[in-house]
């Protein structure tokens, strides 16, 4: 076996993650294909949200919202906005950089922009409850169930990924069946 050959070979083990049987542009594909799928998760979600938020200035009640009340609207219409921006750049990214072999780049820049705008989201739909909540109730009430609300989305969307990610977990077990056998 000529010695180039065999220093590709250990090459591409070290690329490979322990679990995976893939080499470092298989692992980009399968990565960018997550990417996608994930956001085709989120963006349908932010643009009925953008959509229902479009038609609420038009409506008769909102000449009757206060200051606050319609501040909290904007927030919420600006922060999704901004969502949808970042929600759509890796697709934006991909169509301009096609076929020019910068997938790394694009999952850089994807990843960046889908936290963003997970981040952008949850301002938006925080801003909407609060604005629900202070229409039908109180301020004090709207506050309180802003709090909680904004608590339990940063622990289930941030909290949860973050502290296994600083603990540092290791990747799960394989199920039987799923590897080599050991």
């Amino acid at each position: 076996m000529p010695a180039d050959a065999s220093e590709h070979g250990a090459r591409t083990r070290e690329t490979r993650e322990p679990d995976r049987d893939e080499d470092p542009k298989e692992r980009r594909d399968r990565e960018l294909i997550e990417l996608l799928n994930e956001l085709r998760v989120a963006l349908p979600g932010v643009q009925v949200l953008f959509a229902f938020l479009l038609t609420v200035p038009f409506s008769q009640r909102f000449g009757r919202l206060t200051g606050l009340q319609r501040d909290a609207f904007f927030v919420a219409f600006l922060a999704t906005t901004l969502s949808t921006a970042l929600l759509i750049t890796p697709t934006s990214f991909h169509r301009i950089r096609f076929r020019q072999a910068d997938k790394e780049r694009l999952l850089q820049i994807g990843n960046l922009s889908a936290i963003a705008g997970l981040i952008a989201l949850l301002i938006a739909i925080l801003a909407g409850v609060f604005l629900i909540t202070d229409v039908l109730f109180e301020t004090v009430w709207a506050s309180l169930v802003l709090a909680i609300m904004a608590g339990a989305y940063v622990f289930l969307w941030f909290g949860i990924p973050l502290s296994r990610r600083f603990r540092g977990g290791t990747p799960d077990e394989p199920d039987e069946g799923d590897g080599p056998e050991r």
